[in-house]
């Protein structure tokens, strides 16, 4: 293991919300795909994000077929692929980025497929050893866990599951028991991108999941400004913003470095 990470994932995390919370704010965890634009312009973005007091990350694994994310994403992690981005080399960027001292949590997102080809248990060490703290495997249902359960459980790694207004009480029960870390709460039903509001029906969704798991819950998909961000504090102990970051990664990483400090700033407003 990474010796600079002497807590688990789970503990980290669980340190992060600690924090936040203390912090009278939600925790920022921006996400981002290894290779976009370019492999090194990506370690760059979240190397600068970090510097500017995000609270932890979510790292892109490229896939060919990415069925949660919206256009902007698509076309970001199509380019990685083309980048030459692997699975491996995605692993290679979090050692990288815990060489280069990025000290917050770093979660894997990635689909199934490509860590299935890898090897599942494989992953979770590898990913470990690396220097990542959990994966959040956004077609990985809540009744297949055990794929990573062992393995995650094993080596202290969190392992995510989402929950959508459309969730059953069955379903909010079971992503309870299995998640670890926190719980990814899809603001609304679709695939990923910047909303220019949020939907009114949140809080009672929010409050209806408190009454079922002490979890943490993480937002996402939709998030896209400061006044989002605002938001999120006293409904959430989290929130993830990827569209809007990567949109920014296409101009430049300055680019990307100013919209995460907007993000973040706005969180002590």
């Amino acid at each position: 293991m990474n010796n600079m990470r002497k807590k688990t994932g789970v503990e980290s995390l669980d340190e992060v919300f600690k924090t936040t919370e203390a912090q009278g704010r939600a925790a920022f965890m921006p996400y981002y795909p290894i290779g976009y634009p370019t492999y090194d312009a990506s370690l760059d973005a979240i190397e600068r994000m970090a510097g500017v007091g995000v609270d932890g990350f979510e790292i892109g694994v490229p896939f060919s077929d990415p069925l949660a994310d919206g256009p902007t994403i698509q076309a970001a992690t199509q380019v990685a692929l083309d980048n030459g981005i692997t699975v491996t080399k995605t692993l290679e960027a979090v050692k990288t980025l815990r060489e280069r001292g990025v000290t917050q949590p770093l979660m894997m997102f990635s689909y199934l497929n490509p860590l299935v080809a890898y090897g599942t248990e494989k992953f979770v060490h590898d990913a470990r050893e690396a220097g990542a703290d959990g994966l959040i495997i956004p077609d990985l249902p809540a009744e297949e866990a055990h794929m990573f359960a062992d393995a995650c459980d094993e080596t202290g790694m969190a392992l995510v599951f989402f929950l959508a207004p459309t969730s059953n009480p069955k379903r909010i029960k079971l992503v309870a028991e299995h998640a670890r870390g926190f719980i990814y709460v899809v603001t609304l039903t679709g695939i990923t991108g910047e909303r220019t509001e949020l939907p009114d029906y949140l809080a009672e969704f929010i409050a209806r999941l408190r009454k079922e798991t002490d979890q943490p819950l993480v937002m996402g998909f939709g998030i896209s400004k400061p006044e989002h961000a605002q938001m999120m504090t006293g409904l959430v102990n989290g929130f993830i913003v990827g569209s809007a970051l990567v949109k920014a990664g296409a101009q430049s990483i300055n680019h990307v470095e100013e919209l995460a400090l907007s993000l973040r700033s706005a969180l002590d407003n």
